[in-house]
């Protein structure tokens, strides 16, 4: 059983910067598969950005050239840098590990891009 517990999220202006962390426990962190993911009121939960065990990486269209996600597996942690955020970037912001058929969920953290 892995343990994901998000933070770094909170109140930017827009064109402001924000690093969420995802600290895991519980588990062999390297072996797993690494995602953001975001949801806004009314919205279905997207992919922002996703990591593999292997290092391979793609971000959500949106979020290209403005997010950058990374992991440090001797920390047991994953980050997300945002850069240059706008409104629309205002959700929860939830971390997932996934490996075959199992995957586990952060509780999320919230990020409000508002002037």
């Amino acid at each position: 059983q892995v343990q994901l517990v998000e933070s770094g999220g909170g109140l930017v202006q827009p064109g402001g910067s924000l690093r969420l962390s995802c600290a895991a426990s519980g588990g062999i962190f390297s072996i797993y598969n690494l995602g953001w993911y975001r949801q806004a009121p009314g919205k279905p939960r997207e992919l922002v950005a996703s990591i593999t065990s292997g290092g391979i990486i793609n971000y959500a269209d949106s979020v290209k050239g403005r997010f950058t996600v990374s992991r440090d597996n001797a920390k047991n942690t994953m980050y997300l840098e945002m850069n240059s955020l706008k409104p629309d970037d205002s959700a929860v912001y939830y971390c997932n590990a996934e490996k075959y058929i199992i995957n586990f969920w952060g509780q999320g953290t919230q990020v409000t891009v508002s002037s």
